[in-house]
């Protein structure tokens, strides 16, 4: 993710603890590479996840990493409304609403 994507928060953390995110970036890309998935699937995972976890901000910065990895908006909302069955319909809607405030905040510029 672009440095001028990242909100002000982890802009303010990474300066604060330089050593801790670099750490955790990598973990992140190596987790990523170290199997047969392409990036972009791996993002649609990571963002399932965050969606079951119901994270706001960990559903945000997902659909923004997927977007930038060639998921469509289509992809990722069809990725949100298959955890209606999993983690039940609010908590499905809830990351739909999130992701799509992102998306539509991409476009908007």
């Amino acid at each position: 993710m672009s440095e001028k994507n990242k909100p002000s928060f982890h802009k303010k953390v990474s300066k604060q603890f330089p050593e801790v995110m670099t750490v955790v970036a990598s973990l992140g890309s190596t987790l990523r590479t170290a199997g047969p998935l392409d990036e972009k699937t791996t993002h649609l995972i990571q963002l399932a996840a965050a969606a079951a976890m119901q994270s706001e901000g960990s559903v945000s910065s997902h659909t923004r990493r997927a977007l930038e990895v060639g998921a469509s908006p289509e992809e990722i909302s069809h990725t949100l409304l298959l955890l209606i069955t999993t983690i039940g319909f609010p908590q499905a809607m809830a990351a739909l609403s999130w992701s799509q405030a992102v998306m539509e905040k991409k476009t908007k510029k």
